[in-house]
């Protein structure tokens, strides 16, 4: 992975919609060029998927600090907890706690049932929720 590598990386986590010849007019490269080089980078899994990100107005969103029992594997809770409707995203992460959990729901009342369900999973030892009041 070179410098245009990256910047085409770039261009598209901006706006995943971009097209080849506009990235090509970004970057300096013709849509064919752009085109093999982005085929290269899913094909190497340093592109894994292209995705969107729905705005919902009434959407709730809460982040959650997880701390995991030493005695089970750290992977194995990730695992479960990416089967929880509502997790959006788990995250394995250094620090005072294991995981960091994104949770998206249409209520409030929602996304605490999707902690409750968290705190249920085998492994997981403490929580520590906080409700996303703004999102930039």
């Amino acid at each position: 992975m070179d410098e245009v590598d990256e910047k085409i990386i770039q261009i598209l986590k901006k706006n995943g919609r971009a097209s080849y010849g506009d990235i090509g007019k970004e970057v300096g490269l013709s849509e064919g060029a752009v085109r093999v080089r982005v085929k290269k980078l899913l094909e190497s899994g340093v592109i894994k998927r292209f995705t969107i990100e729905a705005g919902l107005l009434d959407k709730s969103e809460a982040l959650s600090l997880i701390s995991v029992d030493p005695s089970i594997p750290t992977s194995d809770v990730s695992a479960a907890l990416r089967s929880i409707p509502g997790v959006e995203s788990v995250y394995e992460v250094t620090g005072e706690y294991d995981i960091a959990v994104i949770i998206s729901a249409g209520t409030i009342g929602e996304v605490n049932e999707c902690v409750e369900k968290i705190r249920k999973v085998e492994g997981v030892l403490d929580t520590n929720t906080m409700i996303v009041l703004r999102k930039w």
